[in-house]
This record gives structure tokens, C-alpha cells and sequence, in this order.
């Protein structure tokens, strides 16, 4: 077998491609009244990505701008920047991996909200940076409007991210977001002050927020810690850390390596009175 010929075998082996179709099928079989739409969303297409921008499309169509038209500038994205597809199905995966509500890798690609306003964060994105600002204003709004989501497109996000829930998930121009994060709804990462200069928060790797946590200002919080539900963090969060409360404060160690990916929301009694 010639060099080529191994290289087109291993880019068909498409194993989340894979999972999602076997969930449709599964689906078509043991629930007939939505075969129209597995069939419309998922088996017509031959490829993930041909399938996610017109599940995302679909999700955003208005009579402002249609579905058609939409897809069209989700396929122009993707000529640019390929890297979509892959920090796609890593979303996925981490979907798949962190939630407990989550049984398919078809799950979050047909109905999960949080992770459909992610990946409409990335294309916004790549028309964000095309230069066409107008288009991917005009999808954060739908996003905010859809999926209770509102992410700016200017935000630069990694991969492996888990959106849980996703409704009032709040992120503001400058903010940074790291790979393998784990939001939960009600989140802010949200600037101070009227300054157009960079103003949001910088969350590092493996980071961990939870429900309803306000992080406001230019600060750094460090890879691999912990922020719990309802705090509100107004400064820089060191690595490896549990944080909490109003104003949030250094409590503990994260208690694990990775607590974006453990999702261990609780904070001990005995912790919050060190």
C-alpha cells in the first residue's frame, strides 16, 4: 500500500462520525416520528462537519437570514479554518465524557443546547476573523436568542470544552478560555468598568466553574483549579485551587487533577471554615 494510499484510509476512519450515525440509525428504529429529522440533520450528510453546520443552521434559521444562508457561511469557515471540525468532536467527547446525562455521542449534536451555542461560538469566530464582524454579531445574537448563550465572537476558546446546560452563560470580548474547561449554566466572565481595553477574564487549562459563578475583571485563574457554584471571583486564582464565596477566597486544594473533568461541584463544610 502506497504512503498516499494509507493516509486517505486513516482521514476516513472518522470514529465520532462513526458513533453519530450508529446513534441515528438507533434512533430511526426505535423512534419513527423523528426520522425526518435524524435523516434531515444526520444521515443525508457524508461527513461530522457537513452535518454539524446544518444541525447549528437549522437551530439559527430566521427570516432574517436563512438556514441556506447561514450554512453557506459556516462551509466558507471551514475552507479557513479546518481545526473546527476537530475542536468539534472534542466538545463531543467531552460532552459525552463529563455528563452523566449524556448516553450518545448523537445526544449533543441533535438536542444539547450548551454544546450547539459552542459550536456556533466557533463559527462566529472564523468569520469574526475573516472580516466579516457583521455575520458573526448577527449569530451571537441568534445564539443568545436560541440557546440563552451569548459569547461574543471575538472570545478565543479551546477545545474540549463542556457547556452543561448552557442558559445564561454570559462571556465578554476579551475573555480567553482555555482547553478542556468545564462551564455550568449561569456563568459570567464578565468586565468591569467601561474601558474598551482588555477587560474580561483569562481562564486557564482544565479549569472547573460552577453554576451561577461571576468571574469580573482582567484577572488569570490558574490551570486545573476550581471555582463553586454562586461565587463571585474579583481576583486572580492560582493554580490548582478551590475557590468560593462573595468575595470568592483560596479554600483548599482543587482535590483533583483535572476538576473540569471529575465535575465535582461540592465544597466541604470544613473547607469553607479554614
Amino acid at each position: 500500500m502506497s504512503s498516499k494510499t494509507r493516509t486517505s484510509s486513516i482521514a476516513s476512519v472518522d470514529p465520532v462520525w462513526d458513533a453519530v450515525t450508529a446513534g441515528a440509525r438507533e434512533i430511526v428504529s426505535n423512534e419513527p416520528s423523528l426520522s425526518n429529522l435524524v435523516v434531515s440533520a444526520i444521515l443525508n450528510h457524508d461527513t461530522f462537519e457537513e452535518a454539524l453546520a446544518h444541525r447549528i443552521a437549522a437551530r439559527l434559521h430566521h427570516d432574517d437570514v436563512s438556514a441556506d444562508l447561514i450554512r453557506q457561511a459556516f462551509r466558507d469557515a471551514m475552507v479557513d479554518h479546518p481545526e473546527i471540525g476537530e475542536a468539534a468532536r472534542a466538545d463531543l467527547a467531552a460532552t459525552l465524557e463529563r455528563d452523566p446525562a449524556c448516553h450518545r455521542a448523537i445526544e449533543p449534536l441533535l438536542y444539547f443546547k450548551g454544546y450547539q451555542a459552542i459550536q456556533t461560538h466557533r463559527f462566529a469566530y472564523a468569520l469574526f476573523l475573516a472580516g466579516r464582524r457583521d455575520f458573526a454579531l448577527y449569530l451571537q445574537s441568534r445564539s443568545s436568542q436560541v440557546f440563552q448563550v451569548d459569547i461574543n465572537p471575538a472570545v478565543t476558546m479551546g477545545r474540549g470544552i463542556m457547556l452543561d446546560h448552557g442558559t445564561g452563560l454570559v462571556i465578554g470580548e476579551t475573555a480567553t478560555v482555555g482547553d478542556n474547561v468545564s462551564l455550568l449554566q449561569g456563568v459570567t466572565l464578565g468586565g468591569t468598568g467601561k474601558s474598551d481595553q482588555d477587560r474580561h477574564p483569562k481562564i486557564g487549562n482544565g479549569v472547573l466553574i460552577g453554576a451561577g459563578a461571576k468571574v469580573l475583571g482582567n484577572i488569570r485563574i490558574g490551570d486545573c483549579s476550581r471555582i463553586g457554584a454562586g461565587s463571585v471571583v474579583l481576583k486572580e486564582v492560582p493554580p490548582r485551587v478551590t475557590v468560593a464565596g462573595v468575595p470568592a477566597k483560596v479554600i483548599g486544594e482543587a482535590g483533583c487533577a483535572q476538576p473540569a473533568l471529575v465535575m465535582d461541584q461540592m465544597v466541604l463544610v470544613h473547607d469553607m471554615n479554614q
